[in-house]
């Protein structure tokens, strides 16, 4: 684990671990971190299977705190190949406290950093703001 010196916010080697899994294996669709009050770092929250969907996604972050999430988009191309590509979201509910939204904000950067391989990244304070139309704007 290592602080960040901007919010002394560490980052678990589990989240790396499973970002990789992600990435390489393919092994979820999804993974949700969060900020664990108790030991100060990004742990994993929670992961979603390969089969899952972008509403199993966005039923898994949560109406009124703060997270930072990684999804695989898949897509076919117009040249017909099947591609993906993977989006960091940085999910800021306007309803969430002050005190995790500037938490999360200060981190964002240094656990990103540790996330090689990301393409896209999102901003999102409502589910509005963060729509399977919009992945697919972006990957295109």
């Amino acid at each position: 684990m290592q602080a960040n010196a901007s919010s002394g916010i560490g980052v678990a080697a589990e989240c790396k671990q499973t970002f990789l899994e992600l990435q390489r294996k393919k092994s979820h669709r999804y993974v949700i971190f969060k900020i664990d009050d108790k030991c100060k770092e990004v742990v994993v929250d929670k992961t979603g299977s390969s089969t899952e969907s972008f509403d199993d996604f966005m039923d898994s972050l949560p109406e009124s705190d703060c997270r930072y999430a990684i999804y695989d988009f898949d897509f076919v191309t117009e040249e017909n190949c099947q591609k993906s590509k993977i989006f960091f979201v940085a999910w800021s509910p306007s309803v969430s406290r002050i005190r995790a939204k500037m938490l999360y904000a200060t981190s964002k950067e240094r656990f990103r950093r540790e996330l090689d391989g990301v393409h896209y990244e999102i901003q999102a304070t409502d589910p509005s703001e963060l729509d399977i139309e919009l992945l697919r704007d972006r990957a295109h």
